[in-house]
């Protein structure tokens, strides 16, 4: 047992939100750090590069690569469910969207019963957080450390998507993240210079170089230590042996909605029986603890196309690639700067809702499924997903190994309004794609096809060949109920010295793309730690 040291604060997970930890709780200088990652350095060149994300599905040096327990209402299919493994955790391997959600999440979440996060709370942390490409206003920050940039340039196919959504009678919307978030648009993505801009970038890089924050990567958290009910330190293996190191004030857990959860039943805090049936003693019996999964769930749309401008297009030549790395190296434009959508919007499945409940993505490639290997002819892809899935699933230890997954079962589709929701908008989808605007470039609707008609038949295809739009939350819900695993401060509920901050605390899942809200959880809870160690926050929130 080797010692690292002692730490007035310990950051368990260098990802979207425990990278801006590290910069907030260091700022005065007063303040010892230790963050820990389970992952290497982000020196891999395909992070960096936008659509290099796709790249990283299978790639297990940045990537879990977990996968869901067969799922009953898919016909039993595991779904992939990777999750970053590398510093800048997910934000170094995401899709780079740039999505809040709608003001009406947070203000149920307020509604909930946790006090300080409702919009008008929050809103100070996204605009601290921001860069801005467009410059600040109300709703807007310049400055911050996340940069968001629009897309590189327009592309044909997108307007001709643009267009073909207000052919239907659905609104125009260039910014998502402004006052509505309905409408169709153009996506913004968190990059700087055609580069991917995580967390890692933009917050970890320039905090390295404080004197007091130490950064431990390659190393497994392995257990939380306690005194009583008090965290007091972590246990962690690195290089094949194991360490300890101690916290003076805290232990803040920012592993994700799979790894925070799963290191406290780990340790000892979870529900009792599952912790005895893998023989861990029990320290609180919390069944909320790796409850409450929600993720959002998608159903995607191929198209063959009749104009050879698409991704599929590019990588199917060796001049096309050559082209297309010169164009980015040059001009850091053109299909190596786009991230996991291009285009795309949020509508309302019925008009009678007073916020959109899905989210359309539009993408210049196709292929069978994601991560696989593109078309050989030129293609591209549209896809929904509900926005406010009902479905509830759990993140359960399998054995008292920290090396071993565990078991994710989201219960996709278990909800009737889920598929409702689904199938309606498959529907709206379609219409869309029925267009003028876009049905003119349309060979052939690949998948589901022209036979997949009925709502019955609608639904099959989305059990069959849907997947994760890689959002999971809520498996350390906030809340005041017995269930609830944090408070609204995120302290572990009945722990002193134990904070959760990243996306398993969130109430409910928000509505749309889950990398800001991520971002904005670590700004507003660096303030939150520094306040109740009755110091002054880092920054102002302006």
């Amino acid at each position: 047992m080797l010692e690292t040291g002692t730490f007035d604060y310990i950051v368990v997970g260098a990802g979207s939100a425990g990278c801006v930890l590290a910069i907030r709780l260091t700022a005065s200088g007063r303040h010892r750090v230790l963050l820990i990652e389970a992952g290497g350095e982000d020196r891999n060149l395909w992070i960096h590069v936008p659509i290099g994300y796709a790249k990283l599905f299978a790639d297990a040096k940045h990537n879990w690569l977990y996968n869901s327990e067969p799922e009953p209402e898919l016909g039993g299919r595991s779904i992939i469910q990777p999750r970053g493994k590398v510093l800048g955790g997910s934000s170094s391997i995401n899709g780079l969207l740039y999505i809040r959600g709608q003001a009406e999440d947070f203000n149920h979440w307020r509604q909930l019963g946790n006090a300080g996060w409702s919009f008008e709370d929050v809103l100070p942390y996204f605009r601290r957080a921001e860069d801005q490409q467009r410059g600040a206003d109300d709703l807007h920050g310049v400055g911050g450390p996340l940069s968001v940039r629009d897309v590189s340039e327009p592309h044909p196919l997108c307007d001709a998507f643009i267009a073909a959504c207000g052919e239907a009678g659905l609104p125009r919307n260039d910014d998502f993240n402004g006052p509505d978030q309905e409408g169709a648009g153009y996506f913004q993505l968190t990059t700087r210079n055609g580069r991917r801009w995580s967390t890692a970038r933009g917050y970890l890089k320039p905090a390295r170089k404080r004197h007091n924050l130490a950064v431990v990567s390659n190393a497994l958290t392995t257990r939380i230590l306690f005194d009583g009910r008090r965290a007091v330190g972590v246990e962690y293996r690195k290089d094949g042996a194991t360490h300890t190191a101690r916290a003076n004030a805290e232990v803040i857990l920012s592993s994700g909605a799979f790894n925070s959860p799963q290191l406290l039943q780990l340790s000892g805090v979870g529900p009792a029986d599952l912790l005895r049936q893998h023989g861990i003693d029990v320290i609180a019996d919390m069944k909320g603890v790796g409850a409450d999964l929600q993720d959002h769930y998608q159903a995607r749309f191929n198209y063959r196309c009749n104009t050879r401008n698409t991704m599929n297009d590019m990588m199917g030549s060796m001049a096309g690639r050559v082209a297309a790395g010169l164009r980015y190296a040059l001009l850091r434009k053109g299909f190596l700067t786009i991230g996991a959508g291009y285009a795309g919007g949020f509508f309302k499945t019925d008009p009678k809702m007073a916020t959109p409940d899905v989210q359309f993505h539009f993408i210049l490639f196709s292929a069978d499924a994601v991560g696989q290997k593109l078309h050989p002819w030129p293609g591209f892809l549209a896809s929904i997903c509900q926005l406010r899935p009902e479905s509830r699933g759990t993140l359960r230890i399998k054995s008292a190994d920290p090396a071993q997954a565990p078991a994710i079962q989201p219960r996709y589709l278990t909800a009737q309004a889920d598929r409702d929701s689904v199938v309606a908008g498959m529907q709206l989808l379609r219409r869309v794609m029925g267009q003028p605007a876009i049905a003119r470039y349309i060979d052939e609707e690949l998948m589901p096809g022209p036979q997949v008609q009925s709502d019955a038949d609608l639904l099959a295809f989305a059990r069959a060949k849907g997947t994760t739009v890689f959002h999971p939350t809520s498996t350390c819900r906030m809340g005041s109920d017995v269930a609830a695993v944090v408070d609204e401060r995120l302290r572990v509920r009945g722990f002193a010295g134990l904070r959760v901050a990243d996306a398993s605390i969130m109430p409910t899942v928000v509505s749309g793309n889950t990398n800001a809200a991520c971002v904005m959880i670590g700004e507003k809870a660096s303030d939150m730690i520094l306040e109740d160690a009755g110091a002054k926050p880092s920054a102002k929130a302006a």
